[in-house]
């Protein structure tokens, strides 16, 4: 996979590795809490001694900038993971994490407890490494498309990325299923709710793509645009 497919996709499912309890000597280690739409799951200065893993639902890591804005960080579904920071020694929390659904399901790992099991199994302790490396390109990849792209080439690139990574080749056609909504999209390449529809509108006037609530078809990955 390319590097630019990485800045909103994680590659690795590390919560089917650490949440499900196989063995009886894991129960207790980890818990599961669940949240309502819009319930926060930590806060900015909060203490980082834990981290957490998406079992259901979707969450919104974001920030406030310096004037009270909100910016979208990442949204993330489903087996994904974060607050990992507090592995490379974050002492507290410099964003949020926000439940998007109602009955989000959130698996929780004290640091100490996943730092011991780091220590006793070195392939996982790579996968670890590998998956903070990928949200470093994915970051810089978001911050290119931010600075250096136009309104429409960021909703094509999007669309590029998520193809590259969730996409499944149908004949010449690729589909995408998503729970991402347009504003979801939007906060995530920093546009209007409004110009992402319009954009989104357009190309599927132009038979680039079609898209419905629950998945977006693109008709030809290459010529995209």
């Amino acid at each position: 996979m390319k590097p630019a497919a990485l800045w909103y996709f994680e590659s690795i499912n590390l919560y089917k590795v650490l949440c499900p309890v196989k063995l009886k000597a894991d129960e207790g280690q980890h818990t599961y809490l669940n949240y309502k739409k819009d319930d926060l799951i930590y806060f900015e200065n909060q203490d980082a001694d834990s981290i957490y893993f998406v079992a259901k639902g979707r969450v919104k890591i974001f920030y406030r900038s310096a004037t009270h804005e909100e910016v979208v960080k990442s949204i993330l579904s489903s087996g994904e993971i974060f607050g990992e920071l507090a592995l490379a020694e974050e002492q507290t929390r410099s964003d949020y994490a926000q439940a998007i659904d109602n009955d989000t399901v959130i698996c929780v790992w004290k640091l100490d407890d996943i730092k011991n099991l780091l220590l006793d199994d070195k392939e996982l302790s790579f996968k670890l490494v590998k998956l903070m490396g990928l949200k470093l390109f994915k970051m810089q990849r978001k911050v290119d498309l931010l600075l250096f792209k136009d309104t429409r080439t960021r909703v094509t690139e999007f669309l590029k990325d998520a193809a590259e990574w969730k996409g499944k080749k149908v004949g010449t056609e690729t589909l995408i299923m998503t729970p991402l909504t347009h504003g979801d999209i939007a906060k995530l390449i920093g546009l209007s709710r409004q110009s992402v529809s319009t954009i989104l509108n357009d190309l599927k006037e132009e038979n680039q793509i079609y898209f419905d609530r629950k998945r977006i078809l693109i008709r030809n990955l290459e010529t995209l645009m």
